[in-house]
């Protein structure tokens, strides 16, 4: 009895281990707080934020990464959720305008109501910058599916992921959660059929 016990405690401790080393990947994570020599510690064409879960918190990481040196220009992405205020990208640029960051180093997306639909709309934006290399930021939960939704819509531009660092939906004890677990099956559910049928 004691046995299948721990068994099952190792096994749960490794599924969840697994999870977050699955769903958030994070290619600055060997890097400085400003840019570096090594390959993906370097500066960046631009900086892209799109919305969803806490929408600030990655609106937040954005800015900072901006401010720190890492790119040159911002891109924010996001539909409102309530259709009669204004969308989720104007919030993120007027956060950034507030935060000092210039109005003309800010693009936006303000129609994307969907993962695929940040990535499709970007895109247009990435061409018209001639942007070649991009950070992408999100949350931690929410990481993977999108850098596989940019991947695929930006074939010819470099994606490096970095997820925020003050996410309250996806924090280091969000196995704790019911709403981590949500947050977590879904995503990987979402992984699954963007494998199977490519969306």
């Amino acid at each position: 009895m004691i046995r299948k016990l721990i068994f099952l405690a190792v096994l749960v401790a490794l599924s969840i281990v697994g999870i977050s080393y699955y769903l958030n990947i994070d290619d600055l994570s060997g890097c400085n707080e400003t840019p570096g020599v090594n390959s993906n510690c370097q500066m960046v064409d631009a900086i892209v934020a799109i919305s969803g879960g806490t929408t600030s918190a990655r609106s937040d990481e954005a800015i900072k990464l901006f401010k720190n040196g890492w790119g040159g220009v911002l891109i924010f992405s996001g539909a409102a959720v309530d259709k009669t205020g204004p969308s989720n990208a104007l919030a993120m640029k007027q956060m950034a305008i507030s935060a000092g960051v210039p109005e003309d180093k800010i693009y936006i997306d303000e129609y994307a109501g969907s993962t695929k639909q940040n990535a499709q709309n970007v895109e247009a934006i990435l061409l018209k910058i001639n942007a070649k290399k991009i950070i992408l930021v999100t949350s931690g939960y929410h990481q993977r599916r999108a850098s596989l939704e940019f991947n695929k819509y930006s074939t010819d531009v470099t994606v490096l992921n970095h997820s925020t660092t003050t996410d309250g939906d996806w924090t280091p004890l969000w196995w704790m959660l019911p709403r981590g677990w949500w947050l977590a099956v879904n995503e990987i559910a979402k992984i699954a059929m963007f494998y199977a049928f490519g969306a």
